[in-house]
């Protein structure tokens, strides 16, 4: 009988307004009892202190076994030991300590534009040979349907402003907004 019954009720229509979307709950910010901290650039030194280790490791092999038959080790061992030194001191030195977390980031940029800031969004990216963090902010300005907007580039280390271009906003939102003129507060 609950087989018929189960087939009965999914053969129903389902109208628009009994579906409900959710956000799985490892999504749900308001779940959440603390502020979120965005992972610091500077763990690339851990795998960096790996890559040096082992690579090391390689050399002493390759030196120790070198004038012997060449089971244990060759040159290769040599050749990748050299390599994964290298590739260590790179991520040695990309390991920069991020000291300016989003909010600061925003801050600046916000300084920089020069009027006030409604919708904001923030992504950390790498900068150069070097991968220097970086924050790149998209600003609009704080009006019903935005008048100008900006893209500021803020250093993750010192907060400097690295670049910045700010213009009039040149979107139709008139579409989306209800009742409410282009430049109305």
């Amino acid at each position: 009988m609950s087989d018929e019954h189960e087939s009965t009720q999914s053969e129903l229509p389902v109208s628009d307004a009994d579906v409900r979307d959710e956000l799985p709950a490892e999504l749900d910010v308001t779940a959440l009892d603390s502020d979120y901290l965005f992972p610091n650039n500077s763990r690339r030194r851990i795998p960096g202190y790996t890559y040096v280790g082992v690579g090391a490791l390689c050399i002493l092999l390759w030196a120790w076994r070198r004038d012997h038959e060449p089971i244990l080790s060759n040159k290769g061992f040599f050749f990748v030991g050299i390599g994964l030194v290298l590739f260590g001191l790179y991520h040695l030195q990309a390991g920069w300590n991020l000291a300016v977390d989003e909010r600061d980031a925003l801050v600046a940029a916000t300084r920089k534009v020069g009027f006030p800031v409604g919708h904001a969004s923030a992504q950390l990216g790498w900068r150069g040979i070097r991968s220097r963090p970086t924050w790149r902010i998209l600003l609009y300005s704080n009006e019903p349907s935005p008048l100008k907007r900006g893209l500021v580039m803020v250093d993750g280390v010192d907060a400097a402003i690295v670049s910045s271009y700010i213009e009039e906003n040149p979107e139709d939102w008139s579409d989306y907004m209800e009742g409410v003129s282009p430049g109305q507060t």
